[in-house]
């Protein structure tokens, strides 16, 4: 099962006590299910559990049976649809009231006045055409819309949310998304998605703790490698002093500070000074290797100036 799916299956299994939420959520499934208000209500999807849960809704709040029937799309993936029809004028009219449904496809913000309101629209948005990404993926929160009102509507509540939801147009549909971890699980706590929110929040610290050890192993590896890299470039030009001129002509530091440094190439700087007698700070190491490549620099510049 996709964590999207789950995330519906979780929210699928609430129902709001107070009748006004309920209320809120049967209208986002019916204008979101781009359903028919006249003179029929008649709603489709391709969730069986969103279908039963629109059922349940009409019951629970007009005491009105609707009709659960299945019809399979003759496209080449002959999906399968779930349909609910609500086929007495008298009920259509009271839920159409109820629902304050225009037959326009836009919500009356009445229906959303409480906070408990606006989440339980949310909620009902996201069943009928939500998405969200499996987070080890990638994050990506989603609503797709067929009506550009309906976007701009669910774009507002999330901004009463401080949630900054933006919309694109794809193909026939203005979808509402949000992009951000930190977002998405605030918009999953709205809808009350809480076993998913921590599903999501274990991942995202997993992704944290992981990418923090990477940064700090590759951050290792680069000093390491810089580390012996120097000393790599120091060896050569000590090296090349005593080749040439030997180490008695140096003072008696630098002479120290190369002999160790033949001896212990792999050493950094501090590791260095603290093997010297007396220890020296590793700017005062630095300071008499940087001397001992001058020499060698200066060698090497007569040595060129004899061959011509």
């Amino acid at each position: 099962m996709s964590f999207s799916s789950e995330v519906k299956e979780e929210l699928l299994r609430q129902v709001s006590a107070a009748r006004h939420c309920q209320i809120a959520e049967l209208t986002a499934l019916l204008l979101m299910s781009g359903s028919v208000w006249y003179p029929n209500i008649h709603l489709r999807t391709e969730n069986f559990r969103v279908a039963k849960k629109v059922n349940l809704l009409i019951y629970r709040i007009f005491h009105v049976s609707s009709e659960v029937r299945i019809r399979i799309h003759s496209d080449k993936k002959a999906a399968v649809v779930y349909e609910v029809a609500v086929n007495d004028r008298k009920a259509v009219e009271q839920i159409r009231q109820t629902c304050k449904l225009s037959g326009f496809g836009g919500l009356n913000h009445l229906i959303i006045q409480k906070e408990c309101c606006k989440r339980a629209f949310l909620r009902g948005a996201f069943l009928v055409s939500g998405s969200v990404n499996n987070p080890e993926k990638s994050y990506h929160f989603e609503i797709a819309c067929e009506e550009r009102g309906l976007a701009e509507t669910l774009q507002e509540l999330f901004h009463v949310y401080e949630l900054d939801a933006k919309i694109v147009r794809r193909k026939k549909y203005d979808v509402v998304y949000l992009k951000e971890a930190a977002m998405i699980v605030d918009a999953l706590n709205i809808m009350g998605a809480y076993r998913a929110l921590m599903n999501m929040e274990n991942v995202r610290v997993w992704k944290e703790v992981r990418n923090q050890t990477n940064r700090k192993v590759n951050c290792d590896l680069a000093n390491i490698n810089k580390t012996l890299t120097a000393a790599q470039r120091q060896l050569e030009d000590i090296r090349y002093i005593e080749r040439v001129k030997g180490f008695s002509g140096l003072s008696a530091g630098l002479r120290q500070v190369a002999e160790l440094r033949l001896q212990e190439p792999e050493l950094s700087l501090k590791e260095l000074g603290e093997q010297m007698q007396p220890p020296v700070s590793k700017s005062g190491v630095n300071h008499r290797l940087h001397k001992l490549s001058e020499i060698a620099e200066n060698l090497k510049q007569n040595n060129r100036q004899e061959i011509q």
